[in-house]
């Protein structure tokens, strides 16, 4: 082969793997394009002790109960500790009711915040009696509202006389074996102090049969942050906005000629 072929042949091969390069880089630049969709909902984050507490009410309503008294002050622990030892020390509590397949289950529905609906269901019930301003916590007995532990007992005396609130499905009813007692529904966050000097008056009533203690999750002060939802079904349609410019003058002449010519006189012809 001639030098100057033979040059010409390497000079054809660079060329050629070069452009094979190229498109292969540009390829591989257009395959790591993607886009990043999240889901939040319009209500902020719930915290993960309430949500906790909605896994075990599901097991149990005893289960439910008895998980609320190991935690009763356990959201002290969250302004000490970070977010996942907080969240391990959740964890760690439940599990002295729960066996190893449903810590894992409890796991997995914090992953996808499966229970946080639900908390926000009865924040929108208590935002709907309304709260008293500036109260951490709050009680319903009958229609009437206070957030001083020293006004139950006043508030009791003539709750017969007043309609009964209308319980939900959902809501969690302190174990009793009466039903037809005077209702007293705690407004409070699971895991704070004020929840937990509440609490130790309504149990100590409701284990002597003097009312019928229900609770209900209400939190002053939601999170500041957004509640980002997962294991969703999300589609992100993206639609183009490019269109092309025709000259209808000749799609007209076309149709008319049509029209004033049938194909069989083609044909014919």
């Amino acid at each position: 082969m001639a030098p100057a072929k033979a040059t010409n042949v390497v000079r054809l091969l660079l060329g050629s793997t070069a452009l094979w390069l190229s498109q292969l880089g540009a390829g591989t630049v257009a395959a790591s394009k993607s886009v990043t969709a999240h889901l939040a909902a319009k209500w902020p984050e719930t915290p993960l002790l309430l949500e906790a507490s909605e896994f075990m009410a599901e097991e149990s309503n005893e289960k439910f109960w008895q998980f609320l008294e190991t935690v009763q002050e356990l959201a002290i622990y969250k302004q000490t500790e970070s977010d996942y030892s907080y969240y391990n020390l959740i964890l760690k509590k439940a599990g002295q009711f729960l066996d190893n397949l449903h810590i894992n289950l409890l796991k997995f529905a914090f992953s996808i915040r499966a229970y946080s609906p639900a908390i926000q269901m009865f924040q929108q019930i208590a935002a709907d009696e309304p709260p008293p301003d500036g109260c951490n916590a709050f009680v319903v007995i009958h229609k009437k509202h206070t957030c001083k532990i020293n006004e139950i007992k006043k508030l009791l005396k003539k709750a017969a006389s007043r309609t009964r609130p209308y319980l939900f499905k959902g809501d969690h009813k302190f174990p009793t074996n009466k039903e037809n007692l005077p209702v007293v529904i705690l407004y409070g966050e699971m895991g704070t102090r004020t929840f937990s000097a509440f609490h130790k008056v309504l149990s100590a009533k409701a284990q002597n049969e003097e009312i019928l203690y229900v609770l209900r999750h209400y939190i002053q002060k939601p999170s500041s942050r957004k509640m980002y939802l997962s294991g969703y079904g999300v589609e992100l349609a993206i639609k183009s906005t490019e269109y092309k410019a025709l000259d209808d003058t000749q799609v007209k002449s076309k149709m008319l000629f049509s029209f004033l010519y049938p194909v069989s006189f083609f044909a014919s012809f």
